[in-house]
């Protein structure tokens, strides 16, 4: 049912509609959009076009809900409407096109523990750049402020 309010809400509606669209164009012009996303069985890695020419591409165990995807489900990327995020509908998972340029690949506890196994993980490198710092005389001591 119509009503005077209803009715002045339509019309603020209509009166802003144009600026809105404008800024959403401007917008779209500026920030990378998905155009077209694959999983590359041969290399096991997911590969996204964007519609500034940039791809990119990196392996599913760094991003979150797709560690432990199968190829099948990986290979199922649905890209959004607006091209600003990626969908695993098999798996329900998402990743931002935003978040993913700027390197982050989950929720800040799924990046936070990421890194911390990256950290305990051992490698020659590690252990000869440990070697190196313990001749060095080790870790420096932490100092008390008075």
């Amino acid at each position: 049912m119509a009503t005077k309010d209803n009715i002045w809400v339509d019309a603020a509606i209509a009166r802003q509609l144009p600026a809105a669209v404008a800024r959403g164009n401007r917008r779209s012009m500026r920030e990378p959009r998905a155009l077209q996303a694959r999983f590359d069985a041969r290399e096991h890695r997911i590969c996204v076009e964007l519609s500034n020419g940039v791809s990119m591409s990196f392996p599913p165990s760094i991003a979150q809900g797709l560690r432990s995807a199968t190829p099948k489900d990986l290979a199922q990327i649905e890209i959004s409407p607006q091209g600003v995020g990626l969908h695993w509908p098999a798996i329900d998972a998402d990743l931002s096109i935003a978040g993913m340029l700027k390197g982050a690949f989950g929720s800040r506890i799924w990046m936070k523990e990421l890194a911390s196994r990256a950290g305990k993980s051992k490698s020659e490198a590690k252990s000869a750049a440990a070697r190196v710092n313990g001749a060095k005389g080790g870790r420096p001591r932490k100092v008390n402020p008075v």
